[in-house]
């Protein structure tokens, strides 16, 4: 595979960049532009066909692979992995993006939509609450928990401590299946009651519980589970 500076300036990653936008490139190409000039004996564009044929997962993989796991690609150092999962890590924050102000959410959709690209390849289990105010504006939301969702592990006083302190009117309970199966448990749904009962003593109801799977999700609301 011929290196980067061989190539005809028109097929060359970074100049097909800027004359006809990121989008037009391949997964290879992209990842050729975070490599940079390749190692000996090794072009960016090699590398980069490298850490793509490394796993099944493909692209997705860079989401959650480690330093160390990078490194064992042949020609592709600490420093070059550390540069592919940094680009990963904003290319995630920039898809979940950052809620502004206070926003109402009117659907299931909505709420997903805030977590689905945070959650969706998350290897464990991370358990979040949203706060609502009266009007059911999102006023903050918090991670609770890590790890397997059942009783032992989702204390209520810590899912509702946060809820307290912020004077919330209503919470929703949102945690990831590492399986991307976005189907309830026998847990998931034992500790959604739990919970329903804890906030109706508290005074603070739990509006609905999200499962988020692979670019799926389920509401046990929708599903009559609570």
């Amino acid at each position: 595979m011929p290196r980067i500076n061989e190539l005809p300036q028109s097929e060359r990653p970074r100049e097909r960049l800027i004359s006809l936008g990121a989008g037009a490139l391949s997964n290879q190409e992209l990842i050729a532009l975070l490599i940079g000039s390749g190692v000996k004996g090794r072009s960016a564009m090699a590398l980069a066909s490298r850490v793509l044929a490394s796993t099944d997962e493909g692209i997705v993989w860079l989401h959650t692979a480690s330093p160390e796991e990078l490194s064992r690609i042949g020609g592709i150092g600490k420093a070059i992995a550390c540069r592919l999962i940094a680009a990963a890590e904003l290319g995630r924050r920039m898809s979940a993006g950052r809620v502004q102000g206070r926003v109402r959410l009117t659907s299931p959709e909505e709420t997903a939509a805030l977590f689905m690209e945070e959650l969706r390849y998350a290897k464990n289990e991370v358990f979040n609450i949203l706060m609502l105010n009266v009007r059911g504006e999102m006023t903050g939301k918090e991670t609770v928990s890590l790890g397997s969702i059942n009783s032992s592990i989702v204390d209520a006083r810590e899912v509702f401590r946060p809820a307290v302190r912020r004077g919330a009117a209503s919470i929703m309970l949102v945690h990831n299946h590492p399986s991307g199966n976005p189907e309830p448990s026998g847990d998931d749904i034992e500790v959604t009651k739990a919970l329903e009962k804890a906030g109706d003593i508290l005074g603070i109801k739990v509006v609905d519980h999200l499962i988020i799977g692979d670019g799926c999700f389920v509401s046990l609301r929708r599903k009559g589970l609570m």
